[in-house]
């Protein structure tokens, strides 16, 4: 029963005697069960308090830097503000660098000033490409933690990664969309934001596996580089839609959805099963008006959450705890849509 506690201070906490507390921690016996167990709650209580008084009165600076869309990038800054209250008695104050697009060089240059300037964490999406990754090793050479969102970069110096297995999420959507899709004829249109982002090509490498395995007779058809932007994707779309008549459903892993779902009523077509990502505004609106087949969703919350306590982990405000673990996947249909605290 290892602590940092002396006996006396156990004693006081349990409101038991010294001589007790001291047969309990050095298994002396002749102690009932019970009263072993309030010892454990004491020193128990008395951890959670020593970390309450750690984190009074400290305040982490933590920079935010999201390469996505604004529907996305809306959905981090709302969630992160849905947590700062949970953080408590610990302030967590927060920048924001948000782009939808552009060269890596200026999502670098981002970091590297976050570097010069000084924070107590950043929290990154970014694709996955030697500069960004090189840029996340001058910041934790500066002893700044870095903790990835939704995408990771295994081969930087980055402190953890918190989202979801991206894999599993693109073999689950392959398991929908052979349910779904059934014995009907009709070939599969898989579209990217870019492919230099980690998740969404374990995501398309957990579909285009479980499709090959379970229904080999499909043909899968992706486009990428539309950006997750409604501008590019509705042109991607449709010139896919022209070379190839048989593509009956979707598997959206970059967002776009909007023009998708025009491309496809301007060119006539119907689109039987449509698989896509992440509650934003567009996609909760889509799936209530039944023009989605289900969304694949983790909770952002949760995610943002453990990034906080990476931070303060790092900075020892904060207990070690284990390996950060993947979020769960849910399932979302019209059916089920949560409410907004739940997002």
């Amino acid at each position: 029963m290892g602590h940092p506690f002396p006996i006396r201070e156990i004693a006081r906490q349990a409101g038991l005697s010294e001589a007790t507390v001291d047969r309990v921690l050095n298994g002396r016996g002749g102690v009932r069960e019970s009263t072993a167990q309030e010892v454990r709650r004491a020193i128990a209580d008395l951890d959670r308090q020593r970390t309450q008084v750690r984190l009074v009165g400290r305040t982490f600076m933590v920079d935010i830097v999201v390469q996505a869309p604004e529907r996305f990038s809306t959905a981090v800054r709302a969630a992160l503000e849905a947590e700062l209250p949970s953080l408590h008695p610990a302030v967590v104050r927060s920048r924001f660098h948000f782009r939808e697009t552009g060269p890596a060089a200026e999502q670098v240059g981002t970091l590297d000033r976050i570097a010069r300037r000084g924070s107590q964490g950043v929290i990154l999406k970014a694709p996955d490409v030697p500069e960004v990754t090189a840029a996340v090793g001058r910041l934790t050479a500066a002893g700044i933690p870095v903790v990835t969102l939704v995408t990771d970069l295994p081969a930087s110096g980055r402190l953890g990664y918190v989202g979801s297995d991206n894999r599993a999420a693109g073999a689950t959507a392959a398991y929908l969309m052979g349910q779904w899709l059934g014995d009907r004829p009709g070939n599969v249109l898989t579209s990217l934001s870019s492919g230099f982002f980690r998740n969404e090509e374990e995501r398309e490498m957990g579909f285009r596996s479980g499709m090959r395995a379970r229904h080999p007779q499909r043909t899968l058809v992706e486009i990428a580089e539309g950006q997750g932007l409604d501008a590019t994707q509705y042109d991607l779309v449709r010139a896919a839609l022209e070379r190839d008549p048989g593509i009956r459903a979707v598997y959206s892993i970059g967002g776009g959805n909007n023009a998708t779902l025009r491309a496809f009523a301007d060119a006539g077509r119907a689109c039987a099963v449509f698989i896509a990502h992440d509650l934003d505004h567009d996609n909760t609106r889509l799936l209530r008006e039944h023009r989605l087949s289900a969304v694949l969703h983790h909770d952002l919350r949760h995610d943002l959450r453990e990034a906080c306590h990476a931070v303060m982990r790092f900075h020892g405000a904060l207990p070690p705890a284990g390996p950060l673990l993947p979020s769960a996947i849910q399932v979302v249909t019209p059916y089920n849509l949560p409410g907004p605290a739940d997002r």
